[in-house]
């Protein structure tokens, strides 16, 4: 095996994977501590990106595009959250399932009607444009500057979760939601705070997601799905498990669509490889969870443990 194509196909797999992290991570805390199957986050990753995209055809600038996109996409978020979903929240799951799927429905007409089907793109920024050298070959810089924003996202979840008290209140409240708000603490705000900076990764992802995925109606489903098998795998509700999950799922994804067709075509005579190694490549993440699943119920890095 190539030894540069591995390498490059792992980062490639890593940037995937904290790609994910970032819709995972707001994802696994509405979900695990709000109790709330939002399936429109997807959307607010997608309206991130048509925000990012809107802003840099307007003014040619990645940075404007991101300083915008992120808080447009946290204020889409509070308002879902105050005017929309306010009331979803005591019910069953399927209400918040039909409600929120209906949504995309929205989101997506919405779009549709102000920037039209086609899709647009947004350029990276300049000085990231090239390639970095190292270990004898080359990887191009915005890739790398995606994976070092998914580390630092990680890491700042990591201190606002477990070193703040804020963070102190989303834990307490993820454990006993009443005793909190009996102490003082007004949940239905901090219901709010979570859903807000769930909504700002999404969007924020959408942004990071633009420079290398065309930006279209209908972008959040397919990173939903994604999204969906990294909670569940990593552990819903823990952050950690996010993290993890996401990096996982991430390089199973990419390093199987990348190696195992080749794999196939050494094992199988070619007309069967060339029909089972894409359609199994496709579908490796969910026999990961399935697998996952059937030895950890709770996924691998329940919140319990972390």
């Amino acid at each position: 095996m190539d030894l540069q194509l591995l390498t490059t196909q792992i980062l490639n797999g890593v940037q995937f994977g904290v790609l994910l992290f970032l819709l995972s991570a707001g994802l696994t805390l509405v979900f695990g501590i709000m109790n709330f199957v939002n399936l429109a986050h997807g959307s607010l990753y997608m309206m991130g990106a048509y925000v990012a995209a809107a802003v840099f055809n307007l003014y040619g600038s990645f940075t404007l595009a991101l300083l915008a996109a992120v808080p447009a996409a946290i204020l889409i978020g509070i308002a879902l959250d105050r005017i929309v979903l306010a009331g979803l929240y005591s019910r069953e799951h399927l209400d918040q399932v039909l409600a929120t799927f209906g949504l995309i429905l929205v989101f997506n007409e919405v779009v549709r009607y102000i920037w039209g089907s086609a899709p647009t793109y947004i350029n990276a920024p300049r000085a990231l444009r090239g390639t970095i050298d190292f270990l004898g070959f080359s990887y191009p810089s915005y890739r790398i500057f995606i994976i070092a924003v998914g580390l630092l996202c990680g890491l700042g979840l990591y201190l606002l979760i477990n070193k703040t008290r804020v963070g102190m209140l989303i834990r307490a409240g993820a454990a006993d939601a009443e005793m909190v708000d009996a102490m003082g603490t007004n949940i239905r705000r901090l219901n709010t705070l979570i859903f807000g900076l769930g909504a700002g990764l999404a969007g924020l992802g959408g942004v990071m997601a633009g420079p290398i995925l065309s930006v279209q109606p209908g972008m959040g489903e397919p990173i939903l799905i994604l999204t969906l098998v990294v909670i569940v795998t990593g552990g819903i509700g823990s952050i950690r498990g996010a993290f993890y999950g996401a990096l996982i799922v991430g390089l199973v994804d990419t390093l199987g669509r990348a190696f195992l067709p080749a794999a196939f075509n050494e094992l199988l005579a070619k007309s069967l490889a060339q029909a089972a190694g894409p359609a199994v490549a496709s579908m490796l993440i969910y026999l990961l969870m399935a697998f996952v699943l059937a030895i950890r119920p709770h996924g691998l890095f329940p919140v319990r443990n972390g």
